[in-house]
This record gives structure tokens, C-alpha cells and sequence, in this order.
């Protein structure tokens, strides 16, 4: 069944939707159905560190965010991804699929959210796409992708062993930290 489907996916998107509303309202459309449940939108928030972004704000989570309000406050790039994560896991969904989640945030913020992911995601199924290494070294399998096609398989160990396009990458930008 498509509804079925669609209500045990949740995604998150590099480019998410900011959308006008408050703080809480952000989140609540990841989950319309529970739009106005404030307990269970708080605990999406804190699942994805948001809480700590709300909790600044002036008015919680009542308050409008984005720049359309003459009330509103805008918000940084990272501190609008923590919302964005928050609104998918709000769907409590069976699999999640995240296309570079963290992109906006800093190595700490990062560092943070996928700590709390890996945590999450227990006894579910997650599909992480990412070029940053440091979040696919946890995956349980790891595909390796070339034009448009599975080129290796397996953990982070298994694939370092290869010395394939994996490791060579994975080098390079571990070059980048030396």
C-alpha cells in the first residue's frame, strides 16, 4: 500500500524546505497528523539537537522563523538543518534516507547529530548518502558508486583492504587532516 510506504519513510534532503511558520509548525509537518502533538515534537527536536536551537529562540517553539515575518527570526544554515532533521524524525519511520544531512553543520554539530543517528537508528534501516567519510565509516555496509553502478561492497574495513576508488578517497580526504 503507497500510504503505508510513504508514512514508514522518512528523508532528509541537503536542500530542505524552510518553511515560514513556527518553530514547532516546522517540525510538525514532517507528521501532520501530529502537527499539534507538542510532546512528541519536542522529542523529535531533541533527537535532532534542535532543542537547543529552539530553546534560544525568543517565543520557544511558538516562535515564526524565517525572514517573511516582521516578528521572525532567522535562523543559520546548521540551526535550520537540526529543524529539518527534526521534522523527518517526527515521522518515526522504519527506514530514513538521508541525502548529506549534515552538510550545514560545523565538525562538532556533525560529529553530534550522527552520534545520536547511529543511536536512532537502531533496528531500523538507513540510507546515508554522503561524500564525507567520517559519517560512511559507521554504516554497517558501504556501497561504492561509479557511473551510475555498485562498483564495491562492504564495511569500511573490507573496502580499505581493497585498496579500490574507496580507499583511494577516503586517503585523499583524510590528507585534508594531517
Amino acid at each position: 500500500d503507497l500510504d503505508d510506504l510513504r508514512a514508514n519513510m522518512g528523508v532528509i534532503f541537503q536542500d530542505f524546505v524552510r518553511y515560514h511558520l513556527s518553530a514547532g509548525e516546522n517540525i510538525g509537518v514532517g507528521r501532520i497528523a501530529s502537527m499539534h502533538d507538542q510532546p512528541r515534537i519536542e522529542a523529535a527536536a531533541r533527537r535532532a539537537l534542535a532543542d537547543e536551537v529552539i530553546e534560544g529562540l525568543p517565543h520557544g517553539y511558538a516562535q515564526l522563523i524565517g525572514r517573511r515575518f516582521k516578528t521572525g527570526v532567522d535562523l543559520s544554515g546548521g540551526q535550520w538543518q537540526k529543524i529539518a532533521i527534526a521534522r523527518a524524525y517526527l515521522r518515526d519511520a522504519q527506514v530514513m534516507i538521508l541525502d548529506e544531512p549534515t552538510a550545514a553543520l560545523d565538525a562538532r554539530a556533525e560529529f553530534e547529530v550522527f552520534q545520536r543517528f547511529k543511536e536512532l537508528s537502531e533496528q531500523r534501516t538507513a540510507v546515508l548518502i554522503s561524500h564525507r567519510f567520517s559519517s560512511v565509516r559507521m554504516a554497517d555496509r558501504i556501497l561504492v558508486l561509479a557511473d551510475g553502478r555498485i562498483e564495491a561492497s562492504g564495511t569500511h574495513a573490507q573496502l580499505m583492504a581493497q585498496r579500490g576508488r574507496y580507499a583511494e578517497l577516503f586517503e585523499l580526504q583524510a590528507a585534508g587532516y594531517r
